[in-house]
C-alpha cells in the first residue's frame, strides 16, 4: 500500500520582531488543527516565523540554540502526533545567527535540521546571517523527504541534489514578497516537474519592514499540477500526498537514468 500523508501549511502573518507573539500564534494555529476532524501527518511553517525579517535586531531577539522554538515545535508534534517541519527561525549559535529549520517526528523528538545555504543579498541577509553548509534530508515513515528555505528554490542544481538522493517530497519555507508572486509559483512548479517530486511550500502573509508578502502557499504534485493553494490571507492550507504518484512519474519519464552528466560542466 502506498504511503499517503495529509499535510497542513501554516500560512501566518508574522509580527515583526516579536518572537513571543509569534510563538503564541503558532500554538493557536496548531490548536485549530488539533480540533479538526482529520489530523495532519505533517505540519509546515514559514520562514523566520519567530522574528520576521527584523535583521537589524537579531543580536537582541535571536533564539539561543533555538531552544524556545524547539519547545514550541516539539510540543506541536506531540499534540498532533505529526511530523513538524518547523519553518525556520533566527538561531543563535555562539557569535553567529543562522536561518534554521528544525524537524520533529510524531513523538516530538528532533530528527533533523537545515540552515539556509543561499542567502538573499537583495534583503542583505549576508550581512546578518551565517550560511548553512549541508542539505536538509530526513526520513518520514520510511520515506525520504527534504527541506529548503525560500531563495534556495532559485538554484535548480541544489534541488537536484535532493532528488538524486531519492527525495520524494520537498518542503519549502519562505517569506516571499510581492511583486514576485509569479516567480514563486513558476519556480516551485518547475522544481516539481524537473525533479518528479511533490513540492510543499509555505509562505507568509502580511507586511514586514518595507515588504508585503504574497501568501499563496502551494502544494504541487510530481506532474506539476497544483493540488492546493492558499490566498493572500492568514489560513491553514491542506492537501493529501500520495507517494505512489512519485514512483509512477519517475517510472514513466526516466529523466534520472537519461542524464548525461559527462556533458554537464557545473
Amino acid at each position: 500500500m502506498s504511503q499517503q500523508w495529509n499535510v497542513a501549511l501554516l500560512q501566518m502573518d508574522i509580527a515583526f520582531g516579536q518572537p513571543q507573539a509569534n510563538r503564541d500564534k503558532v500554538r493557536e494555529m496548531v490548536e485549530t488543527l488539533a480540533q479538526a476532524e482529520e489530523k495532519p501527518d505533517i505540519v509546515l511553517l514559514p520562514e523566520l516565523w519567530d522574528t520576521a525579517y527584523d535583521l537589524h535586531r537579531l543580536d537582541e531577539i535571536a533564539d539561543d540554540n533555538g531552544e524556545k522554538a524547539k519547545e514550541v515545535l516539539a510540543e506541536s508534534a506531540r499534540r498532533l502526533g505529526s511530523f513538524v517541519v518547523g519553518g525556520s527561525i533566527a538561531e543563535r549559535i555562539g557569535n553567529d545567527v543562522y536561518n534554521t529549520t528544525y524537524v520533529f517526528d510524531r513523538q516530538g523528538e528532533m530528527i533533523g535540521r537545515y540552515s539556509k545555504v543561499h542567502l538573499f543579498r537583495l534583503m542583505h541577509e549576508e550581512k546578518y546571517l551565517a550560511q548553512g553548509e549541508a542539505a536538509g534530508q530526513y526520513v518520514f515513515d520510511g520515506e525520504p523527504v527534504g527541506s529548503v528555505i525560500c531563495y534556495d528554490i532559485r538554484f535548480p542544481e541544489w534541488i537536484r541534489t535532493y532528488a538524486l538522493k531519492g527525495t520524494k517530497v520537498l518542503f519549502v519555507s519562505a517569506q516571499w514578497p510581492h511583486p514576485r508572486l509569479n516567480h514563486w509559483r513558476q519556480l516551485l512548479i518547475a522544481r516539481a516537474i524537473e525533479n518528479q517530486m511533490y513540492v510543499v511550500a509555505c509562505n507568509r502573509v502580511g507586511e514586514g519592514g518595507k515588504a508585503t508578502f504574497c501568501g499563496h502557499s502551494i502544494v504541487v504534485d510530481p506532474w506539476g499540477e497544483v493540488i492546493a493553494e492558499g490566498l493572500q490571507q492568514e489560513e491553514i492550507v491542506t492537501a493529501k500526498l500520495d507517494l505512489s504518484v512519485v514512483e509512477d512519474v519517475r517510472g514513466r519519464i526516466p529523466v534520472f537514468a537519461d542524464r548525461r552528466i559527462n556533458l554537464y560542466d557545473l
